[in-house]
């Protein structure tokens, strides 16, 4: 890993103890550095039909996980809005950036949401930081959620789940067996020059940064778990729940008895803004 890279994580907050705190100068202010040993970190590929990104509200709205701080980078478009998960007039004064930390002490979970598309060549060097500050702060795994385009899809992947999954090699066995007992598929290699040779690579279009990401991590040895989901752009709020269930699946975010209820009316644009 380059020692080089700089982690650019500030946190407004922390629901962990005073002593979790590292601080150092940065320029005029001071920048807060936290660690998260055995937590692990969700995050969303931006990808087609926004999918890892819906799936990742539910959990963070589900499990009501408290804003923490923010992630800055010059990677992403930049982005202001309102508080997507305001259910209070107070709530809704407060403004969301594109990309935000959120934190459940209780379930050892961070989560790291991206609401902004990424800046033309910027993709590799947002995965160097992420990496970067997955192994400075010790976190145990990455979980990203994704997708990628149904219409792309081999003979093979049409005839059977449109979940499907990517493990790298540092993640222990027990979520390998996991991931194999449940309805989802490892995802197959195709022949990068059919006819010319029998290399095999990852074919994921639509994916955003899911397989730059993942060679990354594995060239690393990273600890890496994609999700992934086939769809199309569109109404994509079934896809984001079939993410989720899987995802919840895999890590039991919640018990089984508690479920999101999917008959709540939930707009695709989102809900009315807050009155000005």
């Amino acid at each position: 890993m380059n020692s080089t890279v700089p982690c650019s994580v500030v946190l407004l907050k922390s629901p962990f103890p005073k002593n979790h705190f590292k601080v150092c100068q940065k320029g005029p202010r001071l920048e807060f550095v936290e660690n998260f040993p055995c937590f692990d970190i969700i995050s969303p590929a931006v990808s087609v039909g926004n999918v890892g990104q819906l799936a990742v509200d539910l959990v963070i709205s589900t499990l009501h996980m408290p804003r923490v701080g923010y992630f800055y980078t010059d990677c992403l478009v930049p982005m202001v809005g309102n508080n997507p998960y305001a259910i209070t007039e107070e709530d809704a004064t407060e403004l969301c950036i594109n990309a935000e930390v959120y934190a459940a002490t209780s379930k050892e979970l961070v989560v790291l949401q991206i609401r902004s598309p990424f800046i033309k060549n910027k993709y590799r060097l947002f995965c160097q930081i992420l990496l970067s500050w997955v192994k400075n702060s010790g976190f145990s795994k990455i979980v990203l959620l994704s997708s990628s385009h149904a219409y792309q899809r081999n003979d093979q992947q049409l005839h059977c789940t449109s979940l499907r999954y990517l493990i790298s090699p540092a993640i222990d066995k027990t979520v390998r067996d996991i991931l194999e007992r449940l309805s989802g598929s490892e995802m197959e290699q195709i022949s990068a020059f059919p006819g010319v040779n029998d290399d095999k690579i990852f074919y994921i279009p639509g994916g955003g940064i899911t397989k730059l990401l993942f060679t990354e991590s594995c060239s690393k040895g990273i600890p890496l778990v994609v999700l992934l989901k086939f769809c199309s752009e569109g109404d994509n709020i079934p896809d984001a729940f079939a993410l989720a269930d899987y995802l919840n699946e895999t890590f039991t975010l919640i018990a089984p008895q508690v479920s999101i209820d999917k008959t709540t009316p939930f707009p695709i644009f989102g809900f009315c803004l807050p009155p000005s």
